[in-house]
């Protein structure tokens, strides 16, 4: 049973707390980007380029993470 919330933190190098705080920022980043699209849909003068900078620094992070290969020999997906 803790096997399943342990084996993705494992495959990406985490603990699954540290995996638990990573996945919340990127969550809540998300969701904060999702918003501010919203909004500019309605006015476009608004947030003009809040979504995209947060996508990109999302992504830079992201990329900039350590990922030892997974156990299985598959490809890893980012989380």
């Amino acid at each position: 049973m803790f096997d399943a919330f342990n084996r993705h933190p494992s495959d990406v190098g985490e603990s699954y707390g540290e995996h638990l705080g990573q996945a919340s920022r990127f969550g809540a980043t998300m969701i904060v980007a999702g918003l501010a699209c919203i909004v500019h849909a309605v006015f476009p003068f608004w947030f003009e380029k809040t979504a995209s900078l947060c996508v990109q620094r999302l992504h830079a992070r992201m990329s900039a993470r350590h990922r030892p290969q997974a156990s299985s020999g598959g490809e890893v997906l980012r989380a």
